[in-house]
């Protein structure tokens, strides 16, 4: 999503204020304090982790040992051969009164013993068995007798009912790619793009960092690779979003929308107490580990490490790093509307409030009367503000207003009831939908709090949409939330025919409390400053969306195509005839098969999608000649997928020894050179991960509409999409209005894709 633009961003040896400040912590310390934090986030979590540490067995299955061994021994076997004996010996007589007590203790401790060696077993042989990728390497469809083998075997070594992070200690760890291997494949990457010239110089420049500095600083990624969790994924969240001075709106932030084409209901309050009960609910669920683990394949897990700060975590700003604040829980929300801040609590006598209770909270701040405070309207303008301005701001402002401060950082999530409508329109629906995503993404600058993991934001016609920080984890997981929400506040909670939450009101609650900002006059200019930039910020973004519904997942399907494939070479056939030439395009890849894994770069811009791009401007080209280039454009596409999800892409890598190359005081033009690179199309595919919540054919119109996120480059654009149900794509476009070489109407555009249907079509359908 907007990872791209803090990963254009990255400047590790930059201070907020451009001055030079080298990473004086030797490298050695930095890896040791890597694997210090990764062995402290599993003990913090040690009881949790007995649980789903010892799956695929359960405490039951120690329970069934240790009575087996039991009777074994009533019927005078041994089956511990001699051990229990021995064990017995080394325990204390007591006096010789308790030789039966002896007895059940050294079974215990065999039975222990045994069912842990066991446990460690399990757990091994299934981390050998998920390192195998052999089934992301093989043909849509297709399935050759080694994979098959390999699923059977993880389904024997996978239990039943796993928990959310049961499969955590199972899951293996991000390889390290061969340096060779990457640089062969950065050059490849980059050759579309380059002239001759530069490419030879970009050639010699790699030739000379593998002969130079490449052994040394992958031995250190080596060393880092076995000490940590992760050889990546801690840095990457450090450097290219914790160390970014930029503002979080727009360069860091994405959006989720709403329903299409339907609202539940137009009450504003009622949509807010049904979606926070639902949030609550998920919260519960995730507190419980009771949300299912993703499975590729419904076999195949994926790394849920992510899931653990959705809720009570906030950013907090730093002069030259900002870091994460996580709380164990918190039974409050805080709510913003109209310039002023309340703390609305969500539970009662340790239950959560019912939904209609949530609503009467709402509505209570609806029908406030009060004003907002001078300069309280504006102040959340500061969280959109460079991080290094927030954080001296920040610092007056925990002294002289503490309390509120606390009660916003420190709630389950910000929500913000909105006093104007958004959404779809039967009037303007183009104008409408961008008005939507514009205000999901950017808002007015200053009715967010872009500090918060989410913002939950409820438009006055009952609309909703999510506006999310990014450096706590990637979309899938917050759209995973997402869908769960929308599904359970529609389907589950529902609405009475008045539009209301169903249930009674509880006119025993107290009302919500009114934060009171103690704002000292310092601050008043720095809350102008940062509303200011807010503002043009704001008003220099342009965004798009629009419902693609001629054709969708199903046709491409048909075509024995990949549906993400597909989008992504159309994409770099309409920014060809965008701008007359190709770019390098960054696509988001997940690489949550490894534990603690985030993201990898797939450069889908290759020369087999110029070549096809080529052949589709060139009229003596036919069509049959355009789909064969087709097809191996969408092969090449689909290996570098591919790669990039088992661990061997390009950019983490080449990020990672950049970061070390820093430490180590090591100049190196070619990562220096890398790491300049702009990302002028930035592309990521929003999945729908839990179809089985809707019923896209009974109810076509009850599906989210995705979601975007600001352009990489100001140059450039910014594009999601998602795939909604069979016959729809919807995608979401940004663009800077500064720039005089975007148009956000061209980029993709409906002729695009018709084109490609209608000249490819009679060849493409078997």
């Amino acid at each position: 999503m907007a990872e791209a633009h803090q990963a254009v961003g990255f400047r590790p040896s930059l201070t907020s204020d451009g001055a030079e400040v080298e990473l004086s912590a030797p490298v050695l310390q930095e890896i040791y304090l890597s694997g210090l934090r990764s062995w402290k986030r599993h003990l913090s979590r040690f009881w949790n982790d007995f649980l789903t540490g010892v799956f695929p067995a359960s405490p039951l299955s120690w329970l069934f040992l240790f009575s087996a061994i039991q009777l074994a021994w009533f019927l005078q076997l041994d089956p511990s051969l001699g051990l229990m004996e021995k064990i017995k010996e080394l325990l204390p007589d007591w006096g010789g009164q308790h030789h039966g007590l002896r007895g059940v203790l050294a079974a215990a401790l065999f039975a222990s013993c045994l069912w842990g060696a066991l446990i460690f077993t399990l757990h091994v042989a299934l981390r050998l068995l998920l390192s195998y990728h052999g089934w992301l390497l093989e043909p849509h469809g297709a399935m050759s007798s080694p994979t098959k083998t390999w699923l059977a075997l993880v389904r024997i070594f996978s239990g039943r009912h796993p928990m959310l992070f049961s499969y955590q200690r199972s899951l293996p760890r991000q390889p390290v790619p061969s340096v060779q291997d990457t640089v062969r494949k950065y050059l490849e990457s980059v050759r579309p793009v380059l002239s001759d010239e530069d490419f030879d110089w970009t050639a010699v420049l790699a030739q000379e960092f593998l002969r130079l500095q490449a052994s040394l600083l992958q031995w250190y990624l080596r060393l880092k690779s076995w000490w940590a969790s992760n050889y990546v994924s801690d840095w990457w969240e450090e450097f290219v979003y914790l160390r970014s001075r930029n503002p979080l709106m727009v360069n860091s932030n994405y959006y989720m929308m709403d329903f299409l084409y339907v609202t539940p209901t137009p009450l504003q309050a009622a949509r807010a107490g049904n979606a926070v009960h639902a949030l609550l609910l998920y919260r519960h669920r995730l507190n419980r580990q009771e949300i299912t683990p993703t499975l590729l394949m419904g076999m195949r897990p994926l790394c849920s490490a992510q899931y653990e700060k959705i809720f009570n975590t906030t950013r907090i700003p730093g002069v030259q790093k900002d870091y994460i604040r996580h709380l164990h829980d918190s039974q409050h929300v805080a709510v913003f509307h109209r310039g002023r801040f309340f703390r609305v609590g969500t539970h009662s006598r340790n239950s959560l409030l019912s939904p209609r209770a949530l609503e009467q909270q709402f509505q209570r701040i609806l029908d406030d009367p009060s004003p907002a405070c001078p300069h309280e309207e504006h102040l959340a303008a500061l969280t959109a503000a460079p991080r290094g301005t927030w954080a001296q701001v920040r610092t007056s402002l925990k002294t002289q207003a503490a309390e509120a401060l606390e009660a916003v950082e420190g709630a389950a999530f910000f929500v913000s009831l909105d006093a104007e409508p958004a959404g779809l329109t039967r009037e303007d629906p183009a104008a409408s939908l961008d008005a939507y995503a514009h205000a999901l993404l950017a808002g007015r600058g200053h009715d967010r709090w872009f500090d918060k993991s989410f913002t939950l934001i409820v438009f006055s016609n009952g609309k909703l949409g999510l506006s999310v920080e990014h450096s706590w984890a990637d979309c899938p997981i917050s759209g995973h939330m997402w869908e769960f929400t929308l599904a359970t506040e529609c389907f589950q909670l529902g609405y009475s025919t008045d539009g209301h939450c169903k249930g009674h009101p509880d006119p025993t609650l107290p009302q919500p409390q009114r934060l009171q900002w103690d704002l000292p006059d310092q601050i008043h200019s720095s809350i102008s400053l940062a509303l200011r930039g807010a503002k043009i910020l704001s008003e220099n973004v342009d965004c798009h969306v629009f419902p693609f519904s001629l054709f969708g997942k199903s046709f491409i399907r048909r075509c024995h195509l990949s549906s993400d494939s597909f989008i992504q070479i159309a994409l770099q056939l309409a920014h060809f005839r965008d701008r007359g030439q190709f770019c390098l395009t960054y696509e988001s890849a997940m690489t949550r098969l490894f534990l603690e894994g985030r993201t990898e770069t797939v450069r889908s811009c290759t020369r087999e999608a110029c070549n096809f791009v080529r052949a589709m401007e060139d009229t003596e080209k036919t069509d049959p000649q355009c789909l064969t280039l087709f097809r191996v454009a969408v092969d090449k596409h689909q290996a570098l997928l591919k790669a990039a999800m088992s661990g061997q892409g390009v950019d983490r890598h080449l990020f990672a020894l950049y970061v070390v190359s820093r430490f180590l005081h090591l100049q190196s033009p070619f990562l220096t050179q890398v790491h300049s690179e702009q990302w002028q199309l930035s592309t990521s595919q929003i999945p729908v991960q839990q179809m089985h919540l809707f019923d896209v054919h009974n109810y076509p119109d009850y599906v989210s509409s995705g979601g975007g996120f600001g352009p990489a480059d100001d140059h450039g654009y910014g594009v999601s999409y998602i795939f909604m149900g069979d016959d729809m794509i919807t995608f979401h476009i940004s663009s800077k209005k500064s720039s005089t070489k975007t148009v956000r109407q061209t980029l993709p555009s409906n002729t695009i894709l018709l084109s490609l249907s209608r000249q490819l079509c009679p060849f493409l359908l078997p």
